[in-house]
């Protein structure tokens, strides 16, 4: 039974729908998007830029500054600022493209998630707004001027902060009640000086009228009584009131393109999309706005001098029903929901005792509930353009994504950053899922579930993987993710399982992993390929493309992912076997399966059966490229793609075995009559820590020496997590000679410095928190099988011997550092900048990056990801809960 006013909301609507319809659903950056391209030659970022977004009406979703929408976006909330410097409004949030910057699009803008439940009843985040003109023209040229050698060029080093010139701008949401929101702006002048804002709270229909469709020929109105109220009104939805306390004036104009600027043709209407911005900026001079105060975009003009070091707050209020007093125990409802907030997660939080590491796992929790997107895109209605306007180049019809024309995607997804990657990615979404299952099971089990629809997935069973390319291959982490979510909601719901939604998603991976046999096993022996699977230029080869002289490559890090999903599946149809027993075949299947992969690691066969991913004279594994001439060669990286068969690894409960006789007596057949594989695995007949027994690719000398190696200082253990790679190339690089021409890996520990695969995106040395969380949850469940007094070095030359566990709760630990304060109270995420360092106002307010610096833990990449980087949340979680069982364990020694 749900207590606690938060839980017991949730408990009542498991969809997106209730007190979950309206959430902060908006992108943070619309243009430059592959769904908002129609350009002859897929130039997504240039078709429509920042500049051009103030003008043009989107066509697939919208975006904004703290933003709030229905669940299907039809009805949009956020807001806009001026700070009578700008040339134009700070409407959107502002970055670099990927050819503007050197590193790879990159937002440049500070802001932080702070806070958010479950069911957004209460959210909050913060906005800093320069009160100098922002520095668009000197981030721009400065960044064109740096290559890959050099650091990007932040917002921070254009110095508009450092005399504290700038606004704190805290924009919180409170819902009364499903279709009753509050909402509050509170603004800081954190200057020396007396400065004006102005800020503007806008409203506006996503259009969905101008593209020719006669099931949306209909186009709602919004109307302004006096400078309070805006009425809204929109057929699907019904009326709304927009109550404003005290604003100067309502400002209407259309939710249209601006023809005529942007392209030099007539406009469809006088007050087009821009016109707010032009009216503002202009003193109100541009004639853009419509007198008669209707329109599909509207917002409202508050203007202020805010004296130093003081604060102005504004006030608004949008509910389906006419309020007499609308801010009438307006404080009053935020401070309830506030206090709700406070319950659900000091509940969540009861064995983390450390104030920082609450703060840090919240503002986490807060980054992913902010990161969810309303995500629109009908791929056929794209490829062959819209009824009302202008044909696509005919190239489009063979272009990108054109073997998707199933794909109809219009739901709410949790995004991995809403600026750099506004889009869903299918392994990126896995790892949300994880920490996501911890404050919300519901939601997390529906995302898992979205992509493997049939108007997702493609009929050959294929997982989309992101917007730019939806047949890229990302690693098989789907069954992971819905074992590790079906395993946390379990423990939340009293030790009882959603069978139901294992048997719903298990039906849908075999399709996935029949299509990964079919497609990337392309030899039927058992070793797979697969292209880049999201390391991007981690080895010698672009492996996204065709490898050099006809070669073929095979990878370790393709092969290890599917023995782990191999057993990803064994291990939630052994589950379903236990409520559905029809389901032990499938469990026979995939132990067969498995031991076949492992079977294939030790030796690929061909021409030379010597060669095989487990190299005996460097203790590692290693991708193996196959030359036409029958000569195959070891690609001697070490790299994360060696580390990744540490993945596979599963534990069975014999008292479950006993009762699932058909999968028992298959088992043991298969064992007895087949010893060259199972001699290939753990022991099945060698029962660990309660009789369990254990099934993974390393052997037990194996495991040794991948974990020596992973655990070395000198290698792959930073002071900050697992290294993507090992540090050992710093001083080696791997060198690969083909043409005349050397290939070069070098540890490169924080940006990128080679094109492979492009953008801002480096695996080879930074730390990434993915395959970090997945080295830490392996070490678990082997420390499961192995128990206390299975002994390990770590790090490795240090004398120390430890569990295995204690070796993952110590790489969780470093991990965690990354954001934790130091006993100098610096946060290394934060790297040398002494005002993000040193200044509360900063330094209390924790950015999640994409990865960080292999050596000293600096944020690197996209810096709102809380999407994957939020699983410091779990391992916090995990971590505090360990350190609680041994508290406990200690005591009840003591007692004794």
């Amino acid at each position: 039974m749900a207590h606690g006013a938060e839980k017991v909301r949730l408990s009542l609507q498991k969809e997106n729908t209730g007190w979950k319809k309206w959430g902060p659903y908006l992108s943070e950056r619309q243009w430059g998007t592959v769904r908002e391209d129609y350009s002859g030659n897929g130039d997504a970022w240039n078709y429509i830029t920042h500049e051009m977004a103030l003008s043009k009406a989107y066509r697939w979703g919208e975006d904004g500054i703290g933003g709030f929408s229905d669940n299907k976006q039809h009805i949009c909330l956020s807001f806009a600022f001026w700070n009578h410097k700008d040339k134009l409004i700070k409407e959107r949030i502002f970055g670099l493209t990927n050819r503007e910057s050197n590193h790879g699009e990159d937002v440049k803008e500070m802001y932080y998630y702070l806070d958010s439940t479950p069911t957004h009843s209460y959210t909050k985040m913060l906005y800093k707004y320069p009160q100098q003109p922002f520095p668009y023209e000197k981030i721009r040229q400065e960044n064109a001027r740096r290559g890959k050698q050099d650091p990007e060029y932040e917002i921070m080093d254009t110095g508009v902060f450092e005399n504290d010139e700038y606004f704190d701008i805290f924009i919180e949401h409170a819902k009364a009640d499903e279709e009753d929101i509050l909402m509050k702006v509170t603004v800081f002048n954190r200057g020396p000086k007396d400065a004006p804002i102005t800020v503007l709270p806008t409203i506006l229909f996503r259009n969905t009228w101008s593209w020719g469709y006669e099931a949306f020929n209909y186009k709602p109105i919004m109307n302004g009584i006096s400078n309070r109220l805006i009425e809204v009104t929109h057929r699907k939805h019904g009326k709304y009131n927009l109550y404003l306390d005290n604003a100067d004036e309502l400002l209407f104009c259309e939710n249209e393109t601006n023809f005529k600027k942007l392209y030099g043709t007539s406009n469809n209407t006088s007050y087009p999309k821009d016109g707010i911005n032009d009216h503002v900026v202009s003193g109100g001079k541009s004639g853009t706005i419509n007198p008669n105060s209707i329109g599909t975009k509207a917002s409202a003009r508050f203007t202020k001098t805010i004296k130093a070091g003081e604060s102005a707050t504004f006030k608004l209020r949008f509910v389906n029903h006419t309020i007499s007093e609308p801010f009438g125990g307006f404080e009053d409802l935020f401070s309830k929901r506030i206090r709700e907030a406070d319950e659900f997660y000091d509940d969540l939080q009861k064995e983390v005792s450390d104030p920082d590491l609450k703060s840090i796992q919240r503002q986490s929790y807060a980054g992913m509930l902010w990161s969810k997107q309303f995500y629109y895109y009908n791929v056929y209605e794209w490829l062959k353009g819209d009824p009302a306007q202008p044909g696509p180049n005919q190239g489009r019809k063979w272009g990108r994504n054109s073997g998707w024309k199933h794909l109809y995607a219009a739901n709410i997804i949790s995004m991995p950053d809403k600026w750099e990657y506004p889009w869903f990615a299918a392994w990126d979404l896995a790892f949300h899922c994880v920490p996501l299952a911890r404050v919300d099971a519901g939601f997390a089990k529906r995302q898992l579930e979205i992509l493997l629809r049939e108007y997702y997935m493609h009929p050959n069973g294929q997982i989309p993987a992101y917007e730019w390319n939806f047949s890229d291959v990302n690693p098989p982490v789907h069954g992971w993710a819905t074992w590790k979510v079906y395993e946390i909601d379990q423990e939340q719901n009293n030790g009882v399982g959603d069978i139901e939604f294992l048997e719903k998603i298990f039906h849908k991976l075999l399709l996935n992993f029949t299509w990964w046999v079919n497609q990337k096993d392309d030899t039927g022996n058992n070793i797979f390929s697969g292209g880049f699977l999201g390391l991007d230029n981690i080895g010698v080869f672009d492996r996204s493309t065709p490898m050099p002289f006809g070669g073929k490559l095979q990878q370790a890090d393709a092969t290890g992912w599917m023995a782990m999903y191999t057993l990803n599946m064994l291990r939630i149809s052994v589950e379903v076997s236990l409520v559905h027993p029809v389901y032990q075949d499938m469990a026979s299947k995939f132990f067969e399966h498995f031991l076949h992969i492992a079977g294939a690691m030790e030796s690929i066969g061909g021409k030379n059966s010597s060669i095989s991913l487990w190299d005996e004279e460097d203790q590692f594994y290693y991708d193996v490229i196959h030359i036409p001439n029958g000569q195959s060669i070891l690609l001697k990286v070490r790299s994360i793609v060696g580390l990744i068969p540490l993945f596979a690894v599963e534990i069975l409960d014999p008292q479950n075995l006993d009762k699932l006789p058909v999968f028992k007596r298959r088992v043991e057949w298969v064992l007895a009559n087949r010893p060259d594989l199972a001699r290939l695995i753990s022991r099945w007949f060698e029962s660990g820590k309660g009789e369990n027994r254990l099934l993974s690719i390393l052997r037990g000398h194996r495991m040794k020496m991948i974990m020596k190696r992973m655990l070395d200082e000198s290698e792959f253990l930073s002071d900050f997590g697992v290294r993507a790679l090992s540090k050992y190339h710093e001083a080696n690089p791997y060198k690969f000679y083909i043409n005349g021409e050397v290939l070069q890996v070098d540890y490169t520990p924080a940006e990128a410095l080679t094109d492979i695969m492009g953008g801002n995106s480096n695996w080879r040395g930074p730390i990434w928190f993915p395959l970090n969380y997945l080295v830490f949850d392996s070490l678990m469940k082997f420390h499961a099988y192995y128990g206390e007094d299975f002994l390990i070095e770590y790090p490795t030359n240090s004398g120390n011997l430890t569990t295995i566990k204690d070796a993952a709760v110590g790489i969780a630990c470093r991990l965690i550092d990354i954001f934790k304060k130091d006993t100098e109270g610096n946060r290394a995420v934060y790297g040398h900048d002494e005002k993000m360092q040193k200044d509360p106002h900063f330094n209390e307010h924790v950015l999640f990056y994409e990865y960080f610096h292999g050596d000293n833990g600096r944020g690197c990449g996209a810096s709102h990801q809380t999407g994957w980087t939020g699983l410091v949340a779990e391992l916090i979680h995990k971590t505090a809960h360990e350190q609680v069982k041994q508290l406990e364990k200690e005591e009840l020694e003591i007692s004794k």
